[in-house]
């Protein structure tokens, strides 16, 4: 029978730890974009001809902080698949450890 083992404890602890961590801030950056927070101005992607040719520049400016905020949610989600599958490599690894062959 072939084994779904592919990585060893360490790598799948590692795995676990940084998907925590990016679960945790994607999640928070998401929410802060969704309020539209001033202090992330800077990473909403715009020019100037978007703010110049639109009739309510604001309005334009939201919707690219959803956009931001919606990719992060996104993001988040890939990280705790990630999440999953290291939890199910340190089950795996440690159900390997008690194997007699």
């Amino acid at each position: 029978m072939p084994s779904l083992l592919f990585c060893g404890p360490k790598m799948a602890a590692c795995g676990i730890v940084i998907s925590i961590w990016g679960v945790i801030m994607l999640a928070m950056l998401g929410i802060f974009f969704s309020a539209k927070s001033a202090v992330l101005i800077e990473d909403v992607p715009f020019t100037e001809e978007d703010i110049r040719n639109d009739a309510s520049p604001p309005q334009n400016i939201y919707n690219l902080y959803n956009q931001v905020g919606i990719n992060c949610f996104i993001a988040a989600a890939v990280y705790v698949a990630i999440g999953a599958v290291s939890l199910c490599q340190v089950r795996l690894n440690k159900r390997q450890e008690y194997m007699v062959t």
